[in-house]
This record gives structure tokens, C-alpha cells and sequence, in this order.
């Protein structure tokens, strides 16, 4: 049991590293100092980096299945996608998907395909929210749910690289604009 909770606290500190400086900067070595282990320790559990990554991807990948296995409405399955992207991160953080799609191309070939993998993934789920929604006139009928999730998925990671440079939070002026032009509102609620 001890073996599988270190296992998830390296992918957890994984994940927070990589919102802080991105993926390919995080060193075995930043991981052992933060949890107070050896190297080795982070070795014995993670061979190399690409399994630590493709780690870090099963984790994201398992987050997205529970939402789009969630029976809830469309309104709060896409407060819920949103907020999860958002709340943990800050102004001056990176997705974490957006950290590995940054470095697709010094990443090792299994890693690219595991990231395509979380990335068409991302894009489905809130495809299949936002179709959802269009049943439930969340949004207009008339839109193309696949471009609308490009659209707000770019526009929210674009938020927060921009955020990140200016030292602001740029998230609620995006929102706020889709809920003005696009939608009928998909601002999480306070505490989400």
C-alpha cells in the first residue's frame, strides 16, 4: 500500500511541478528534495521520465473518463470540465497538457502518442458536453460543437499563458465573453 501512495504522490508533485514550470524542466532531482526521498526511490518507481509522463497522462486521462461518465447535466458537467482545468492553476500556472504539448516535439515517440491520446480525449469530452448541451439549449443548436471545444479550450489555455506573462488572472474576462456571446453561462460557482 505504501508502495502505491508514494507512486501518486510523485505523479501528484509531477503535476504541480509541471503547472509551475512545465514538464521538461522537472528533474528527478526536484522531485526527491520536495518529498524528501532519494533519487533512487524516484527510479524505483518511475524507471525513467517518459513513465513518470505517461503516468501523469493516465492520471488526466482518468479525470476526463469520470466526466464524461458523469450522468449530471450538461450545464454542470461543463462547470465542472472548466473549473477543473482552472481552479487549481492560478495566473501563473500552465495546464499541464498545454506543458506537454509545448515539448511535443523533444518528447519520446511513446510519449507523443500517449499526449495525442489525452488531447483527443480533452477535445471529445467537451465535444460530447457541449452536443449535450445543445439538447438541453445550453447553447445555440446552430453550433459546431467540436469547433466551440477547440475554441474554448484554446481560449482558456490562451488565458492562462497569458496570465502567467502579465501576472494576472485573464480566466474570468474569457468566460465572462463566452457567457456574453456564446452561451447562457458556464461559470463555475464559487468554491467548484
Amino acid at each position: 500500500m505504501e508502495k502505491e501512495n508514494r507512486k501518486a504522490q510523485i505523479v501528484e508533485l509531477t503535476l504541480q511541478l509541471m503547472r509551475s514550470k512545465g514538464y521538461v524542466a522537472i528533474s528527478y532531482d526536484d522531485l526527491a528534495k520536495q518529498l524528501g526521498v532519494t533519487k533512487a526511490s524516484i527510479h524505483y518507481h518511475f524507471e525513467k521520465k517518459e513513465d513518470l509522463g505517461a503516468a501523469v497522462i493516465a492520471r488526466i486521462i482518468s479525470s476526463l473518463q469520470r466526466t464524461s461518465q458523469s450522468t449530471e447535466p450538461a450545464d454542470f458537467k461543463l462547470k465542472e470540465f472548466i473549473a477543473y482545468r482552472t481552479s487549481r492553476l492560478g495566473c501563473h500556472a500552465i495546464c499541464p497538457i498545454s506543458s506537454l504539448q509545448a515539448d511535443y516535439t523533444s518528447l519520446p515517440e511513446g510519449l507523443q502518442m500517449k499526449l495525442q491520446e489525452v488531447c483527443q480525449l480533452e477535445l471529445q469530452t467537451l465535444t460530447d458536453i457541449l452536443e449535450a448541451g445543445k439538447l438541453e439549449q445550453l447553447i445555440l443548436p446552430s453550433e459546431n460543437a467540436p469547433a466551440l471545444a477547440a475554441l474554448i479550450l484554446s481560449s482558456i489555455k490562451g488565458a492562462m499563458q497569458y496570465g502567467r506573462v502579465f501576472g494576472i488572472d485573464m480566466y474570468p474576462q474569457v468566460i465572462q465573453q463566452f457567457n456574453r456571446l456564446l452561451l447562457k453561462s458556464i461559470e463555475p460557482e464559487v468554491g467548484a
